[in-house]
């Protein structure tokens, strides 16, 4: 026993002290976290001490934290039986800085004011002093695991000044007595101690107990080698860290050294909530550094539109901030991002090869998502789009989907495009006109029904050297096999471009241009979109409704349809009709088009048409 000595802390740490307690720490609660994760560390390096064959003091003793509450004393200790700290090691850990360099950045830290650089602050290992945001004073009892050493008491306020006395022999390791600010008396009830463990420390590496109970008893399973994981602890795992209840559709568990070191288990759910109305989904991966966890829902590991995915993501190698909220390394973190999507990705095409109804499963759910990251992730567009499925003129089967790499193994010889077309459903897209001239050439039209869909073929606009190509686009070049089956004879020469002036001045502005089609077979007419695509016109009409009284598009008519010889026979006759069959012939190519028209007036003339069709 010893008479106790006072030290005064060290300038930077004083300064660093307010700075943890006043600037760093947004979450008080986050205390604990530090607390415990310095005790592992104290246990980790003992445990490189025993494998190094060092000569240990009380080398029995368990590898474990204890945490004991005290409400009526207003307590809370943290007891590790770690490597523990000699008188000098109590001085410079826990009284300066001793660091190269360390202090004149400290001194720049605290003159920043509210620019505070904090990059390299997490180097210097002061998680302890956050146990003053809150406790009035800390008391810490600890012995060396040098068998020859001795056992020390360390005391402070936190205000200026520490006292360090030799007390009676000790267990090695550490303990950490918190009294608590009036304030801050919560912490002495183990409920909450138990929920702040479970949030922040789940995975450290040796048992952690709270009065006697342990608390994390769910194993790190990332860090573990998948081969000696059953399914039912994957499954367990995933229900701890989802709060579900079920088991998950897919799991990936990897780890890489190269470029960067990474320990990953990602789960993808069963369901997908966004499509039940509940809210946009939040990032659900929690980021840890050696079990530790370092962000909950970190926004930044994955991309936006892989929000759906769970899981864990550890890597050795995160430089820190001292709070451990903020990772210091843009550049590490865009690392990350692009290993961990990359091989999620990657895995993703796995599944698809090997086991396609179960994929098929996984893009009823979530396909939307992979459409929302080639519609804007150029870095992934690439793997994204060997993802994508769709339905198609030859899918007859409920359900049946391909990739654009199946379309292109099955394309007809001189088939130089992968064609595409939209609607609402597969019955309406093939009840309208834009299929004819594929049918006749025999080849296959992919389905899409989303303008997400249109509008990641356009930009993309190509996939293995082929183009994508709209079949309601203008500059469609595919002409209809001509043969006489019925010895129809149509419009043609003179006539027929008399007949198409007489149309477009009937139409006016409605229209940009009348031409013959090439392509029509079964129908009268259909309209060519100015927008690229129909569906991209409906889009932007339903964003902006002056788009709405904008020309259609181009007209075009089957001058053999018999629905066009008799207009013309109208036309010639100067029937007053031949206007309201104009305008209906119009109107049924913009519903064919699926292009937003007036059902009002469309009414008057249908009622029109039927009083003359029943005399």
């Amino acid at each position: 026993m010893s008479t106790p000595e006072t030290k005064e802390f060290q300038t930077e740490i004083q300064q660093l002290l307010d700075i943890v307690i006043n600037s760093l720490y947004t979450d008080k609660e986050i205390f604990l976290r530090e607390l415990i994760s310095n005790a592992s560390d104290a246990m980790e390096k003992l445990h490189f001490q025993q494998i190094s064959g060092q000569d240990i003091k009380d080398k029995d003793i368990p590898l474990e934290i204890k945490i004991t509450t005290n409400l009526d004393e207003h307590t809370l200790t943290i007891t590790d039986a770690g490597i523990g700290m000699t008188k000098e090691e109590l001085t410079e850990n826990l009284g300066t800085i001793a660091h190269s360099g360390s202090k004149a950045f400290v001194q720049n830290l605290a003159e920043a004011g509210d620019k505070k650089d904090l990059n390299l602050i997490g180097q210097f290992g002061v998680g302890f002093y956050s146990a003053f945001m809150v406790a009035e004073k800390v008391t810490l009892y600890t012995r060396s695991y040098h068998p020859e050493g001795l056992s020390y008491i360390w005391e402070s306020d936190g205000k200026g000044s520490y006292t360090i006395e030799e007390t009676e022999e000790l267990p090695r390791g550490t303990r950490i007595v918190l009294h608590l600010k009036k304030e801050e008396e919560d912490y002495a009830k183990p409920e909450n101690v138990k929920r702040v463990i479970k949030q922040y420390s789940s995975f450290v590496p040796y048992p952690v107990s709270v009065d006697g109970e342990n608390v994390n008893t769910v194993q790190a399973l990332w860090t573990k080698n998948k081969n000696e994981i059953t399914d039912e602890e994957y499954n367990e795992f995933y229900k701890f860290i989802a709060n579900a209840y079920d088991e998950p559709l897919f799991r990936l568990h990897f780890s890489s050294d190269a470029p960067i070191n990474i320990n990953s288990l990602l789960f993808v759910p069963k369901n997908n909530i966004e499509k039940l109305g509940f809210g946009r989904m939040e990032p659900s991966i929690n980021l840890y550094c050696k079990k530790v966890l370092i962000q909950s829902q970190a926004k930044d590991i994955l991309p936006e539109w892989l929000r759906f995915v769970q899981g864990v993501v550890d890597s050795e190698e995160l430089p820190l901030n001292i709070s451990r909220e903020t990772m210091q390394d843009s550049a590490l973190v865009a690392k990350l991002n692009k290993v961990v999507t990359t091989r999620f990705l990657k895995f993703l095409e796995e599944q698809a090869k090997n086991d396609s109804e179960k994929y098929k499963e996984f893009w009823k759910e979530f396909g939307i998502f992979l459409k929302e990251g080639a519609a804007n992730d150029f870095t992934h567009r690439d793997q994204l789009m060997k993802l994508l499925r769709f339905e198609s003129s030859s899918q007859t089967e409920d359900n049946n989907l391909l990739s654009l790499s199946d379309y292109v193994s099955r394309m007809k010889e001189g088939q130089e495009a992968i064609y595409y077309v939209n609607g609402p459903s597969r019955e309406v897209i093939e009840a309208g006109p834009y299929l004819e001239v594929f049918r006749d050439k025999g080849y296959e039209v992919i389905y899409t029904h989303d303008s997400i869909d249109d509008y990641i073929l356009m930009t993309v606009g190509e996939y293995e050297g082929k183009k994508l190509i709209s079949a309601d686009q203008a500059d469609l070049d595919l002409t209809r096999d001509d043969k006489e089956e019925d010895g129809t004879e149509g419009l043609e020469g003179d006539e027929l471009k008399t007949f198409m002036d007489w149309l477009k001045e009937r139409l006016g502005t409605k229209v940009t241009e009348i031409r013959e089609s090439k392509r029509l077979i079964d129908s009268p007419a259909l309209i060519l979109s100015p927008y690229g695509t129909h569906s991209m016109q409906r889009m932007m009409q339903l964003m902006n409704r002056d788009l709405q009284d904008v020309p259609a598009g181009i007209l075009e008519i089957n001058p053999k349809h018999t629905l066009i010889l008799r207009l013309n026979e109208l036309r010639k006759q100067e029937d007053s009709f031949a206007q309201v069959a104009v305008d209906q012939l119009f109107a049924n190519a913009q519903i064919a088009a699926g292009i937003i028209v007036d059902p009002r007036g469309m009414v008057n003339r249908l009622n029109e048409i039927l009083e003359k069709a029943l005399g």
